[in-house]
């Protein structure tokens, strides 16, 4: 069996982490070098290495991440302003960590293009 990912980890609470939402299907937390001043990771339980690999049977789980994602926004007080979904997907993409995640940013004016 491979090693847990770090996002793993902070799934089965075997590193804290200050977890804004956690649901049998993912977990929220705040990004501990935040891009913006809202800035929060959210990651399903289930560890898909990145959206490019994920298959058919993620789909509920995928969906389920952009929905919270929204509900997290509103119940945080930041959906009317507006923030930003982001998933990484490799290396050249800003991939950090081989574990599907969903950056959602805010608090301030996120400018077009990025990066």
């Amino acid at each position: 069996m491979s090693d847990k990912t770090l996002f793993e980890k902070i799934c089965d609470k075997e590193i804290p982490a200050n977890i804004v939402h956690e649901d049998d299907l993912c977990v929220c937390f705040r990004d501990i070098s935040p891009q913006a001043p809202v800035h929060l990771l959210l990651v399903p339980r289930k560890p898909i290495p990145r959206v490019g690999l994920a298959t058919a049977e993620d789909q509920a789980v995928l969906g389920h991440l952009l929905l919270t994602a929204g509900e997290i926004a509103r119940r945080e007080g930041f959906a009317d302003s507006g923030f930003r979904v982001v998933i990484n997907n490799g290396p050249d993409a800003g991939e950090a960590v081989p574990h599907l995640h969903v950056h959602i940013l805010a608090g301030r004016n996120l400018d077009w293009p990025p990066g």
